[in-house]
């Protein structure tokens, strides 16, 4: 392929010592780190949904060997960015100045994965921010299903409904109301519509489904489909901002057979495929690396009623940061977008070419558990007011939290990180900046840990433990809970008994944890583990046995935030998953507040 030969030539040229430009990340499992040489050429950044990171980067290299570009004048190097969709559109959004995640990472260019986030952009900075937005390629909006789960359910000569999820996740037998009772509930897998495009898309299905349309969605179907979306949200296992860490987590578990972990997971159909084709998390695939798909693929439900297609808009931005020679570039790669060239590389990355004369079927088809031929329904994008009435009504019906937050307060959080601020500042600028995301009715708690202190929490003595908030309904306490998370500037800095405070702090979470909601640890520690009596195996052997002891209804998940280099991310990624949370990295402590949002979209 030739596109991937340049990429290579490229790196190639980089290792001997060309000056790197790194791309930002955005709290990550795994970081996409796009690289391009300093060789002269017009620094082209494009702002694209992670999924498509690979897919630009290949696009990228085909542009410089084609007509668009010879059209510049000057050479043009594409530096893909991966930024969430919805993220993105916040930030463009609140300025076209700035752009949030500093000038390195300023995008000349932006694709996300859907037009709903570019009309969104425009109805609040303008239409002409976003001119000119138009889709290259389309993906639709699926379940993907283990295989042997799928045909459970009469896969593939049954046509499942929308309706047919809503009657699984709500009936009390789960899976035993088709035969299969040792699998349990039927648990989803949602991303938060507030930042994921397939997270808004499902949102807007559920609402299509309810009131039986196929088109002209209104306000007032959306209203009249709350309780129906409701039941839907009961069922998701947690959010987040991509579904990259939920297919990562179920590779992992189906490696042993089976999965407890999840039944369904709401994704784009390229997602799925880039599951089955080894790349769970869909990240920048190296040169050299060897892909392995997993044991058991996932297999394309497109709902008989219809689904929604992310139609991957690409738009050169006008933003204050972008210059003369970064426009005309920016252009001509988006003219070189729609041309037969970049089509025909879009299948090998799983997306849908626009162009009816390529052969998607090559690429697309049942080895990688999709249908070209489906769905034979499209639902339209509706109008902006509606999709607005949509986001609101999901912060009413998500599924309730319970959250207990864990915070290393141990000395090396006193380390300045730049401008007089200390680690333990920004962890607790992160921690407060998302109290918002924390509803009246959620339950939350905040413990700090370091050596030398206990406390006592139900008449149990916890060691290296100190109760900030105890654990309970939030209420409106909010600006207490604020107070309480501030007040952690003046704790006493000791060691790091990082596997005694998470054994604590999970076996309390396990006395209390609920089914119906989403119960969760969130860790953060900036350190390896000093001080613990609790050696590393023996917490993951306790939270596999709680895995595997059938509590899968009411499951207590690990996020676990990497705060600084010195974090032990290997360890807190074991923890993570074992539990079927997730990791996020915040090394670069100047993104703490970030990935403090990242983990909050959990909830």
């Amino acid at each position: 392929m030739v596109s991937r030969s340049i990429r290579r030539r490229l790196v190639a040229v980089a290792a001997v010592g060309s000056l790197l430009l790194t791309a930002c990340t955005t709290g990550a499992d795994s970081t996409d780190e796009a690289t391009v040489v300093d060789d002269g050429c017009i620094p082209l950044v494009v702002a694209t949904s992670s999924e498509k990171v690979n897919l630009m980067d290949d696009l990228g290299a085909a542009f410089k060997q084609s007509p668009e570009h010879a059209g510049v004048g000057q050479c043009v190097t594409v530096r893909p960015v991966n930024v969430a969709s919805g993220k993105a559109a916040k930030y463009l959004s609140a300025s076209t100045k700035e752009w949030a995640l500093g000038a390195d990472s300023a995008p000349a260019v932006w694709s996300p994965a859907s037009t709903v986030w570019t009309d969104r952009v425009a109805s609040i900075a303008g239409a002409q921010i976003v001119d000119g937005a138009e889709s290259f390629t389309k993906t639709p909006v699926v379940f993907g299903i283990p295989e042997s789960m799928a045909k459970a359910l009469g896969y593939p000569d049954k046509k499942i409904t929308m309706a047919d999820i809503h009657d699984l996740i709500v009936d009390p037998q789960g899976w035993g109301s088709v035969g299969k009772s040792m699998w349990g509930s039927f648990k989803i897998a949602k991303t938060n519509p507030n930042t994921s495009t397939t997270g808004l898309s499902m949102l807007l299905m559920q609402a299509y489904a309810a009131a039986g349309k196929t088109k002209d969605l209104t306000v007032a179907d959306v209203k009249a489909a709350q309780d129906f979306s409701r039941d839907f949200e009961s069922g998701a296992i947690h959010y987040g901002d991509t579904t990259g860490k939920v297919l990562q987590n179920l590779a992992d578990k189906l490696t042993g057979g089976g999965s407890s972990y999840v039944s369904a997971v709401a994704l784009e159909e390229t997602s799925l495929y880039n599951y089955n084709i080894g790349n769970p998390d869909s990240h920048t695939v190296q040169p050299g690396e060897v892909l392995t798909p997993p044991s058991e693929k996932l297999v394309a439900i497109y709902p008989q009623g219809g689904s929604m297609w992310s139609d991957n808009p690409v738009v050169a931005l006008n933003a204050a940061w972008v210059s003369a020679d970064q426009k005309k570039a920016a252009k001509a790669f988006v003219s070189f977008l729609h041309t037969k060239a970049a089509q025909e590389l879009l299948p090998r990355y799983g997306f849908r070419p626009l162009d009816d004369s390529v052969d998607a079927s090559q690429s697309l088809n049942s080895s990688v558990g999709i249908n070209v031929d489906e769905p034979t329904t499209t639902l339209p994008q509706p109008a902006p007011e509606v999709v607005s009435a949509a986001i609101e009504q999901w912060t009413q019906i998500r599924k309730p939290s319970a959250i207990l937050q864990l915070m290393d307060v141990s000395g090396s959080m006193a380390e300045d990180v730049g401008d007089g601020t200390s680690r333990l500042d920004g962890a607790i600028q992160g921690a407060t900046t998302t109290l918002s995301d924390v509803r009246s009715t959620d339950e939350i708690g905040v413990w700090a840990f370091t050596t030398g202190i206990q406390d006592t929490v139900d008449g149990k003595t916890l060691d290296g433990i100190a109760v900030v908030r105890p654990f309970g309904p939030l209420g409106g306490d909010k600006e207490a809970l604020r107070t309480d998370i501030e007040d952690l500037a003046h704790a006493r800095r000791g060691g790091t008994p990082l596997y005694d405070a998470l054994s604590q702090a999970y076996d309390y979470m396990l006395g209390h944890a609920e089914s119906g909601r989403i119960n969760a640890i969130v860790v953060l520690s900036d350190g390896e583990d000093t001080d613990s009596v609790t050696q590393l195996d023996s917490l993951i052997q306790k939270i596999n046995a709680d895995q595997a002891e059938g509590s899968n209804d009411k499951p207590v998940r690990i996020f676990a935030i990497a705060y600084s280099q010195s974090a032990d991310v290997d360890a807190l990624r074991i923890l993570a998953r074992a539990s079927g949370g997730q990791v996020f990295d915040a090394t670069d402590p100047t993104q703490i507040a970030e990935t403090f949002q990242s983990v909050m979209n959990n909830f």
